[in-house]
C-alpha cells in the first residue's frame, strides 16, 4: 500500500489529520514515524505558496506522496490580521497558544463586537516527481472574550461558530471534522487523494 506522509511536526495538526484521513484505505505515517527531521520555513506570501513548500520539501527529503496544509485565522476587524502570521502572532519570541489568544484579544478589546472572522486552511497534496494539487477550505464565525472548551489547539478557545452557540474548543473530534476549515480542506482534496492511491 502507498504510504502518505502528514507534511507537520505539529501534534495537533498530525491529530486532526490523522482523524480527517482514517477509513479511507489510505495508509498514512508522520515524520517521526519514519525519523525524519525536517523544518521548513513559511515565508511564503500567501497560504498556497506555505503549504506548497512544505508538501514539495517533505515529498522530496522522504520519496513519499505527502500532505501538508497551511492555516490562518483572519479577523475583519483588524483587517485580516493574523492571517498567515497566526502561528506567530504575538510580541514573544517564544510564544505558546495562550500568549497568542491573549495578544488577539488585547488588538480587538477597543473594537466594537462582533468581532467576525473564519478560518482558513489550504491543503497541498505534493508527488515527489514534484506535481503538486491543492484545496481550500474556510470556517466562519466569530471572537469572543473568553475562553471557552478543553479541546483542540491555537485559537479555538476563543473561536465562536455563531450558528452552534460553541467555540471550535467545545466541539467533538467528530464535530470538528465535520466542520473546521481543515476539514473542509480535506474533503475537497479527497478526489486528488483517492486517485493518487487508487482507492
Amino acid at each position: 500500500m502507498k504510504k502518505l506522509l502528514i507534511a507537520t511536526n505539529n501534534q495537533g495538526k498530525v491529530l486532526e489529520l490523522q482523524e480527517l484521513l482514517t477509513g479511507i484505505g489510505i495508509e498514512f505515517i508522520t515524520p517521526a514515524g519514519i525519523n525524519l527531521q525536517l523544518e521548513v520555513e513559511e515565508d511564503g506570501s500567501t497560504y498556497q505558496e506555505n503549504a506548497g513548500k512544505k508538501a514539495r520539501a517533505f515529498a522530496q527529503a522522504s520519496g513519499l506522496i505527502s500532505l501538508a496544509d497551511d492555516s490562518g485565522l483572519e479577523v475583519e476587524a483588524l483587517g485580516g490580521a493574523p492571517g498567515l502570521y497566526s502561528a506567530r502572532y504575538s510580541p514573544k519570541p517564544d510564544a505558546k497558544d495562550a500568549d497568542r489568544r491573549a495578544f488577539l484579544l488585547e488588538n480587538l478589546k477597543d473594537r466594537p463586537r462582533p468581532w467576525k472572522a473564519h478560518f482558513h486552511a489550504t491543503i497541498a497534496v505534493a508527488v515527489p516527481d514534484g506535481s503538486m494539487e491543492f484545496a481550500e477550505g474556510n470556517c466562519y464565525g466569530e471572537i469572543i472574550p473568553e475562553e471557552r472548551g478543553t479541546g483542540g489547539f491555537g485559537y479555538d478557545p476563543i473561536f465562536l461558530l455563531t450558528d452552534l452557540g460553541r467555540t471550535m474548543s467545545e466541539l467533538s473530534m467528530d464535530e470538528k471534522n465535520r466542520l473546521s476549515h481543515r476539514a473542509l480542506a480535506v474533503i475537497a482534496a479527497m478526489p486528488t487523494l483517492k486517485q493518487l492511491f487508487s482507492v
